[in-house]
């Protein structure tokens, strides 16, 4: 491939998530704005205690502090890095990428290959339309795109 992808078009994963927007990405929008949250929330839990009793929710403020503090921790480098935490363990992009000397799924001649999500409809769903968009418009555009939309959609 003779034009390379811009380093923010490298935090897209091979098979097209956007690892930049993903909760667990080390140096994502998520675990900074969560950290941000856990220092003004900052002793809060006791008020929420006072509270429990007028908003019952609050009741469970200890839970959402640790989801508050998990997410505020990220630790994964990104899908183009050793040690990554993606969810996806079946995706097969990771490696089949390096192997095929492209930087994304689309590129590759076997795309749309049957081996990436085998049996898992709605995921295969989503890598299709994520790469058959980025073939379409490039993958510049595709992230301009994806900007506005939400990274964990329904």
């Amino acid at each position: 491939m003779n034009d390379r992808p811009t380093p923010r078009a490298l935090l897209l994963a091979p098979c097209g998530l956007d690892c930049a927007r993903c909760a667990v990405f080390r140096h994502g929008e998520i675990g900074e704005l969560a950290g941000r949250l856990r220092e003004l929330m900052g002793g809060y839990g006791r008020l929420a205690r006072m509270r429990a009793q007028e908003v019952p929710v609050l009741a469970d403020y200890p839970r959402f502090e640790a989801v508050l503090e998990e997410l505020s921790r990220p630790a994964c480098p990104g899908c183009r890095e050793e040690g990554t935490r993606c969810p996806l363990s079946n995706c097969l992009a990771r490696d089949c990428v390096k192997e095929r000397g492209v930087d994304f799924c689309f590129q590759c001649a076997d795309y749309p290959c049957a081996a990436q999500f085998a049996g898992m409809e709605k995921l295969r769903a989503a890598w299709l339309a994520k790469n058959g968009r980025m073939k379409a418009v490039g993958v510049e555009r595709f992230l301009e795109e994806q900007e506005g939309e939400p990274r964990y959609p329904g």
